[in-house]
């Protein structure tokens, strides 16, 4: 059995949640803090032992490819003004990883974007990361999945328990249990209604596929939304091998969400030394204020300025 040497980054969605922010920028170059969210991605797939990666990018996504690349006049300037910290920084950016990027054309879902990979993938097995997810462990989410492709030789896809109210927004399995962690995916289906849907387990944004994913991938049909549909493509795959579940360890952020990803800017700000006291006296400030009572305040409230002071 082969390792899983490499990993696909699908990064050609429109972004629509963050409109008109992303009419202009991917909404993978979101900032948390002083890092672009693709960036904490393409950090787990290399803490999880991937030395080759691919991006799948589409129109209006030319900003992933200049991050990860060299950049000669910005380095330049910080040499010349003695910022040998950033451009350290700078430079260990378009070091991290061989990546390569392919086109989706037109976005025809996350089932086409995978498939727009085989022709580098071949006959290897494989890790999926999606832009929007970014979880946090000691050990990696996708390292986690790689084990258990290792101990079972079957494509496995991280899983967790979701709100009642978002079991629309994600495919949801029915399996079996195999371990307290892991099941056998019997059935999974892709945005369900709550009362069609087979249980609250949804599946998030890690996966590692055996290659046979890719002929399922081409013999699918649009779905849901009138694309092509992952979740359709696993459901062929299961008819000639098993797949596997896990229920991950680790703290998950959906950064594709608008509430998800303040969540996530506050978390990483009260971990960051040039923010986390500013940021923690601000929460501080506000913990005896319920929600209704900030958002009348911050309706009514008005600015002043106070006189100029020499210090």
């Amino acid at each position: 059995m082969r390792e899983v040497r490499k990993a696909v980054i699908p990064a050609a969605g429109l972004g629509t949640r963050f409109l008109p922010a992303t009419k202009a920028m991917p909404k993978e170059m979101l900032p948390l803090i002083d890092r672009p969210v693709i960036q904490y991605v393409v950090e787990e797939a290399i803490d999880s032992g991937i030395d080759d990666l691919i991006i799948i990018t589409g129109r209006g996504k030319r900003a992933i490819e200049d991050y990860f690349d060299d950049s000669p006049e910005l380095e330049m300037h910080l040499r010349d003004h003695g910022k040998h910290e950033t451009l350290k920084t700078v430079r260990d950016v378009s070091s991290l990883v061989d990546i390569h990027y392919i086109r989706q054309k037109e976005p025809r879902g996350l089932g086409d974007a995978i498939l727009r990979a085989e022709k580098h993938i071949g006959d290897e097995p494989f890790a999926v990361l999606l832009g929007d997810d970014i979880i946090r462990n000691h050990i990696p989410c996708t390292k986690q999945l790689i084990e258990i492709y290792g101990q079972t030789g079957r494509s496995v896809v991280a899983v967790e328990a979701v709100p009642r109210e978002k079991v629309s927004s994600y495919g949801i399995i029915r399996g079996t249990p195999a371990s307290p962690s892991l099941y056998r995916i019997d059935d999974i289906i892709e945005k369900p209604r709550i009362e069609d849907a087979p249980s609250n387990i949804g599946a998030i944004g890690r996966y590692v596929f055996s290659p046979e994913i890719f002929e399922c991938l081409g013999r699918t049909s649009p779905g849901v939304g009138g694309e092509i549909q992952l979740t359709d493509a696993m459901r062929i795959l299961l008819q000639s091998q098993e797949i596997y579940a896990h229920a991950f360890q680790g703290h998950r952020y959906d950064t594709g969400d608008k509430a998800g990803y303040i969540k996530v800017i506050i978390d990483f700000a009260l971990e960051n030394p040039e923010t986390c006291d500013e940021v923690a006296e601000h929460l501080s400030s506000l913990e005896r204020l319920k929600p209704e009572d900030l958002r009348a305040e911050k309706s009514i409230s008005q600015g002043t300025v106070e006189p100029f002071q020499k210090y």
